[in-house]
């Protein structure tokens, strides 16, 4: 299993990072964000260190895939939220922060006013 040393996921992975574990197997982690954008957001990561969505094989993205549906049906039931977005960043243009795949699992509440939506802003068909 690839690791990198100084990655802070990777680090979490070897257990020399503490985390808030919500679920794990021989290919994923699930825990718990500690910068939550709601209450309950999680975090479903590959354990080997993949740095970006094109550098995931497509198993190992399956894997990690099915853990974020098994931690968002679980918050689902504690939380009822409103609604949830699994949310990807891929690169620095898309705002991603740690540089090891991840999905965020992330709660939502009506008005919650979570600045991830960008609108509903028609184009021109012929553009699209």
């Amino acid at each position: 299993m690839s690791s990198d040393p100084t990655c802070v996921f990777c680090k979490i992975v070897a257990g020399t990072i503490p985390c808030f574990k919500l679920y794990e197997d021989e290919h994923s982690l699930a825990f718990m964000d500690i910068n939550p954008g709601n209450e309950g957001h999680a975090l479903a990561i590959p354990k080997a260190h993949h740095p970006d969505l094109h550098a995931m094989p497509p198993a190992l993205l399956g894997a990690v895939a099915q853990t974020a549906q098994r931690v968002a049906a679980a918050v689902q039931k504690a939380l009822s939220p409103d609604g949830l977005n699994l949310v990807q960043a891929n690169g620095k243009g898309a705002e991603q922060s740690v540089f090891h795949f991840h999905l965020h699992v992330l709660p939502r509440r009506i008005g919650d006013e979570l600045k991830l939506n960008w609108g509903h802003r028609p184009d021109d068909m012929a553009r699209i």
